[in-house]
């Protein structure tokens, strides 16, 4: 049962949170395909525009790899923190929350819809002769993908509260992409090894998003598994159980995988591990962006210090914090994983991207742009000593030979 206080029992302050309305927009990913793919494709199919009909399948790329970075470059960053005197009561504004819950029903119906619009032999009423192209399908379920891959960090901030409900609710988000360990790995492993070798989300100095994929997708499923296996040999259960989180998790995607080939016919089953795919590489990246090469050190005792917030990189550009809850605070959420999104603050001394994450995804998928901005940014970071950043093992010679005369 939750501890947390009723909103009508603390009285409303003063101040009042000029995103209130903003965090909305944060429902426009999953919303997106019914207010403004539907409707744009009928238009364009009414009016003869063949061509231009095919690209609001396109319409999750387009928000995450254009609109977004467009976006945060002309409104620029926020700035804006919650005073000390009103982080009770708007903790408690279940306004915020609800926000949360009702992503979930929008990314589901996002993603039937979809399945039925790849399946479908008829789509008159689109004024489409016969299905879709196979172009539109793949481009369609990259966007239900990214709906997906939103929907993990719906899903992330859900999974660190203590109302049981909002932990559940953490699942279902998650089911889609079958990415259910996460819950475990995430709260459990990342959470405590953050910024160190030991953790496979931490990315390192010298290493490419696509040497880290494989990495932090291995690395994440066996961690979880090795964790809640532990969980269960202290109350005497073995990890083949019923009891078993991880297995409960994956189970929630066969199933969903399962009635929806069910009913929409096998045919489906390559879109949606494609979209599956889709949903989890977004994180994986958004997880690349945030410790890059950051590193914490080993105290006298030969343990690691305890995490700050010069371990997560940070930025505070206002559309993509809206659409993300506010994720690119990262310092504030590692030092407070259970603080609500709308409560999250921007650090002093924190280290910052030149970029929001929306931008940064793109330049981490071109690994030499990425070196560019990013290996010098780590550099200062620790005031030219590489040496106290976390590099990958195998180009470590390398990086030193070429940093080294810095330190």
């Amino acid at each position: 049962m939750s501890t947390e206080a009723e909103p009508s029992s603390i009285e409303a302050p003063a101040w009042r949170d000029t995103k209130r309305l903003y965090w909305l927009w944060g429902l426009f990913a999953p919303a997106g395909l019914f207010l403004i793919g539907l409707p744009t494709i009928y238009l364009f199919n009414r009016l003869g525009w063949d061509g231009a009909a095919h690209v609001p399948f396109w319409l999750g790329p387009i928000l995450i790899y254009l609109v977004i970075p467009i976006a945060d470059v002309f409104i620029g960053p926020d700035g804006d923190n919650p005073p000390d005197e009103v982080m009770e009561y708007l903790e408690n504004d279940r306004y915020y929350r609800y926000l949360t819950y009702l992503y979930l029903p929008l990314q589901y119906a996002s993603l039937i819809l979809a399945c039925y619009l790849i399946t479908a032999d008829n789509l008159a009423w689109l004024h489409i002769d016969g299905g879709l192209w196979t172009v539109d399908r793949i481009g369609l379920a990259i966007t239900v993908g990214i709906i997906g891959g939103v929907g993990i960090n719906t899903a992330h901030e859900l999974g660190h509260k203590k109302v049981e409900l909002e932990r559940w609710l953490s699942r279902i988000a998650l089911a889609q992409s079958g990415y259910g360990h996460f819950y475990i790995e995430h709260n459990k492993g990342h959470h405590v090894r953050v910024a160190t070798p030991e953790d496979p989300a931490s990315s390192r100095l010298g290493e490419s998003f696509y040497r880290f994929w494989p990495r932090t997708v291995w690395g994440g499923i066996t961690s979880s598994w090795r964790l809640e296996k532990a969980r269960l040999e202290r109350t005497g259960t073995g990890p083949w159980s019923v009891h078993n989180e991880v297995l409960s998790a994956w189970a929630m995607t066969v199933l969903l995988f399962g009635a929806l080939c069910a009913v929409f016919g096998l045919d489906l089953l390559p879109y949606l591990l494609l979209q599956a795919v889709v949903g989890f590489s977004l994180l994986e990246a958004v997880n690349y962006l945030e410790h890059y090469g950051l590193l914490r050190q080993r105290t006298p005792s030969g343990r690691y210090e305890r995490a700050a917030p010069t371990h997560s990189w940070n930025s505070d550009h206002l559309v993509t914090n809206i659409f993300l809850y506010h994720l690119q605070r990262h310092s504030d959420h590692h030092a407070y994983p259970t603080r609500r999104y709308q409560t999250l603050r921007s650090w002093e001394g924190a280290p910052n991207l030149p970029a929001g994450y929306a931008t940064m995804i793109l330049l981490a998928y071109i690994p030499p742009l990425w070196r560019k901005v990013m290996d010098p940014k780590v550099l200062a970071h620790y005031d030219g000593d590489v040496t106290r950043a976390n590099i990958l093992p195998a180009r470590r010679e390398q990086v030193l030979a070429r940093y080294g005369a810095a330190s």
